[in-house]
């Protein structure tokens, strides 16, 4: 009896709230509400023989295994609802993949036990940074859209950037949560603010500025952030 009443209670709460999405078509959609344009990842390759953490797509040496679109690439990426629900209904496990630059964040990242300990170091700096993406692998500190040319200017005048930087600007991509790749789960290390608007940004010069610091700080003159 408890179990049928039970069924009953959970109907009604299906049809008051409505059907609940996969997580990933609900990261895509709050995306788009942001004008933040996502494409589908190409995910792993189906379990079995070793392969569960292996790329779905035809190169079995993939750099990035899951990690990258899956089809058109990047030029594809919309914030346009209906084709977000038409991908994630079809393929409802697939990673969420942001098109960085134009309008949209871009990115710094950094290995990830560099990322913890930038991370550590930026905030006794006092730097306020704004969503940090992890994986395993590589930490990503998200900034404002710049183009290709205001960040070679910048890199240019730097005596010293940490080799173990990447920057995902224009025509790049990033991996968002809560997508899980070859690499494993992809997770916010500092989560978007809650609210409609869309998450605040740090400037890539402010960032970099803050990380060239942060590495030129390590007791031995070293780097912290060169591996």
């Amino acid at each position: 009896m408890r179990e049928i009443l039970g069924r009953r209670r959970r109907l009604r709460l299906w049809r008051k709230r409505g059907p609940v999405q996969p997580a990933q078509l609900e990261a895509a959609l709050t995306c788009a509400a942001w004008r933040w344009p996502v494409i589908p990842g190409v995910g792993r390759a189906a379990a079995g023989g070793g392969r569960g953490r292996r790329c779905a797509c035809p190169d079995p040496e993939c750099a990035v295994p899951g990690a990258h679109p899956f089809d058109s690439g990047v030029l594809a990426a919309t914030t346009d609802e209906r084709m977000l629900r038409w991908w994630w209904t079809n393929r409802p496990t697939a990673p969420v993949v942001l098109a960085t630059g134009g309008k949209a964040p871009c990115a710094v990242s950094l290995p990830a036990l560099a990322g913890a300990v930038a991370l550590t170091e930026l905030d006794r700096m006092g730097v306020r940074l704004g969503p940090v993406v992890a994986t395993p692998t590589r930490w990503s500190l998200l900034v404002a859209p710049y183009s290709l040319e205001r960040l070679g200017e910048l890199l240019y005048v730097k005596d010293r950037v940490p080799g173990s930087l990447r920057f995902h600007g224009e025509g790049g991509y990033l991996v968002l949560p809560p997508s899980e790749t070859g690499t494993g789960q992809v997770r916010w290390e500092r989560e978007p603010a809650p609210g409609a608007a869309a998450p605040w940004l740090p400037d890539v010069e402010t960032m970099v500025d803050a990380l060239v610091e942060a590495s030129t700080n390590a007791p031995d003159g070293g780097s912290r952030l060169a591996y």
